[in-house]
């Protein structure tokens, strides 16, 4: 098989014991036939080894590193991956089966396309909560203002070799972000695939939970890494930036006025029942 056809599947790990099976299996699955599973233990504990070793016949490659942290791990995957075709997979989550042929096709046939991703199932610890989230794809003007794409996604091995991969001093996360914006910075696009394909969890203590407590530093780390292209980007930046606070203000009116009739039916409501009892 020529390596333009395989998929190379990354799945950097860290203590999850829990979860790395179903996202092993996931990639296993894949209608998508031509394909490697590369899993980069990042210093897990002795329980998410245990489980790894027991795993060892679904999966192609099993790197083991000292804890170096989540760019470093895929950086080290990906530079021992056979295939043309980059897959990174958070070892908590897990795509349906069609994800990799749908993906192949489109990173194929659409020029442009330098990063593939598609709706997600969002699962939160509570349950109930889940809800479909829809990235929004697009050029490097848009991830300027959000990241507009899963950390999970499709690229070219090609692609992550020119822009020099994940910036490994971005232990606290956005990495996949700014990845996204030096991949991006000088031509083509995300796509994204219309369909759920892909089951992403929110959890307390997860490296997106951890980030958001120092997003506005590692957003300001971004910015200044990419000065050049966030000057010519400026406006856009700020009109953006501006319609995000006048939707925040508009929310933040719909909740307080949603709150003071809450109060003030819960005061009316006994004097309702004095009035009608006794007139």
């Amino acid at each position: 098989m020529e390596s333009n056809n395989i998929i190379s599947i990354i799945i950097p790990c860290y203590n999850d014991a829990k979860f790395i099976e179903q996202a092993i299996d996931s990639v296993n699955n894949q209608t998508y036939l031509y394909k490697e599973i590369i899993v980069v233990d990042d210093g897990s504990n002795k329980e998410t080894k245990a489980v790894l070793k027991s795993l060892r016949s679904k999966i192609d490659i099993l790197i083991t590193q000292e804890n170096a942290g989540q760019s470093n791990a895929r950086n080290n995957g990906i530079s021992q991956a056979k295939g043309d075709l980059i897959l990174t997979l958070d070892s908590d989550d897990y795509f349906e089966n069609t994800f990799c042929e749908k993906a192949i096709n489109l990173i194929k046939t659409e020029k442009d396309a330098k990063i593939v991703t598609c709706f997600a199932n969002i699962i939160f610890e509570m349950a109930g909560n889940n809800y479909v989230y829809k990235p929004q794809g697009g050029n490097v003007k848009k991830f300027l203002s959000s990241n507009n794409s899963f950390g999970s996604a499709m690229f070219k091995k090609s692609d992550w070799l020119k822009c020099g991969g994940y910036d490994e001093s971005m232990t606290n996360g956005f990495e996949d972000w700014e990845f996204y914006i030096n991949l991006l910075r000088k031509s083509g696009s995300a796509e994204v695939i219309p369909e759920v394909l892909f089951n992403y969890r929110r959890r307390e203590g997860s490296t997106t939970s951890r980030a958001n407590k120092v997003k506005y530093q590692l957003i300001r780390y971004i910015y200044n890494k990419h000065k050049d292209i966030v000057n010519v980007n400026c406006e856009f930046i700020i009109d953006n930036l501006l319609l995000k606070l006048e939707k925040e203000d508009r929310e933040k009116i719909k909740i307080t006025k949603r709150l003071e009739y809450t109060i003030g039916a819960f005061i009316l409501k006994p004097l309702r029942w004095i009035k009608s009892k006794f007139g």
